[in-house]
């Protein structure tokens, strides 16, 4: 398998399956993403040419056994986002938004019908869908959201707008959470509703090879198909959140590897006084550093994955899992592009692509600080997200 790091030797705890899963989904980045993402990152455009080849590899809606999905354990799941991430997170960003941010929800929330209308073109990669939480003026806090939607005689009536949506210019299908009298509830907006509008968010120096865009809704008419039934409360779209940041804390091990791997590459055949940069303690120092984080990173994965097959992961493993997983991406991105001197800066080598992506990867999906503030909750019983005046 192509550049792959495992140093204590965790694919022997992985089953088969798992094992397959890892090197398909590692060579079909290696040959398919690799070679081109560079460029594509540079212009600022997503690969759309790879979203039918995604499908035919069953990254979509994976763990789903119904509607076309390959039925995987969440931990051949997790190695599938590592290897997407590997290539770019704009590509696990892709597949991650596909899977756990509106298959996940149209098949936890919606009716049978909405099932059947949607999934099996979601999951085939024959639709794109987005999903529209957050808000201009409500990241950390979706709860304090302006959407909302009125029940108007046989019809909802969707006023307001969603920031930073992955996917929202290109998707068939936005998932979109808004106030309504009866508390916060899911609605299914399709391509081309009258008073609908996802305008692409330009001028990005982060996520370049990904879809960025605002969801406008002007007195957007829904009939009563368009409502998850079964979606009520604040607790549904942070229960999608919980299975996007599960997929982002394996992803962001890709990235470090692919880091790691190129920092390693490059210090054996850069010579400074008749050495090569591996030969100096400080090079060999930060090297050993970031093979340790990321053995350790895998660790922390594997278990939470276990767990979470097992119907036992809770929602404060997977904050631990994303905090401190993109921390450590981001920290060896940042070492990796130290060690590459100048080169570092350069396009021609993955590392500050991977460093630009994983700021914004610390701050999606629950920043770096609230998901202490949610450990924090746990480990003291005592909630700290609201300023305190006395």
């Amino acid at each position: 398998m192509n550049h792959y790091v495992d140093f204590v030797n965790i694919e022997e705890l992985l089953t088969d399956e798992e094992k397959m899963v890892l090197g398909t989904t590692n060579e079909f980045v290696m040959e398919r993403v690799k070679p081109i993402i560079g460029d594509y990152y540079e212009k600022g455009e997503f690969p759309f040419q790879l979203v039918k080849e995604m499908a035919s590899l069953g990254l979509f809606g994976a763990t789903l056994n119904e509607y076309g999905g390959a039925g995987i354990s969440n931990t051949a799941y997790g190695l599938m986002m590592q290897e997407l991430e590997r290539g770019d997170s704009g590509v696990r960003s892709f597949a991650s938004v596909q899977s756990a941010l509106v298959i996940y929800p149209i098949y936890t929330f919606g009716s049978e019908e909405q099932r059947q209308k949607y999934l099996p073109g979601l999951i085939q990669g024959e639709k794109i869908g987005c999903f529209g939480l957050t808000e201009a003026d409500f990241g950390s806090n979706p709860g304090g959201m302006k959407t909302n939607a009125v029940k108007k005689g046989d019809r909802w009536i969707l006023n307001g707008s969603k920031m930073w949506i992955t996917n929202g210019t290109i998707a068939d299908v936005a998932v979109v959470w808004a106030k309504t009298p009866d508390g916060i509830r899911g609605f299914l907006v399709e391509k081309g509703m009258k008073g609908f509008s996802a305008p692409e968010i330009k001028h990005k120096a982060s996520l370049r090879a990904s879809i960025t865009s605002e969801l406008v809704f002007e007195d957007v008419e829904l009939p009563e198909s368009q409502l998850m039934p079964n979606s009520q409360g604040l607790k549904c779209p942070l229960k999608c959140l919980t299975q996007a940041r599960y997929g982002i804390g394996w992803g962001a091990i890709g990235a470090a590897m692919d880091c790691y791997l190129t920092a390693l590459d490059y210090s054996k055949t850069r010579i400074q006084f008749d050495s090569p940069i591996a030969a100096f303690q400080l090079v060999q120092q930060k090297l050993a550093d970031m093979l340790t984080e990321i053995t350790k990173a895998q660790l922390l994965a594997l278990q939470v994955g276990r767990l979470k097959d097992k119907g036992k992961a809770e929602y404060v493993h997977i904050s631990m899992l994303k905090r401190n997983n993109v921390y450590m991406a981001l920290n060896i991105a940042r070492e990796a592009r130290d060690i590459l001197g100048a080169n570092g800066i350069s396009l021609e080598y993955p590392v500050i692509r991977h460093m630009c992506n994983l700021e914004s990867v610390k701050t999606y999906e629950g920043t770096h600080d609230v998901h202490a503030l949610i450990l924090g909750e746990h480990i003291t019983g005592i909630p700290a997200f609201r300023a305190r005046n006395d």
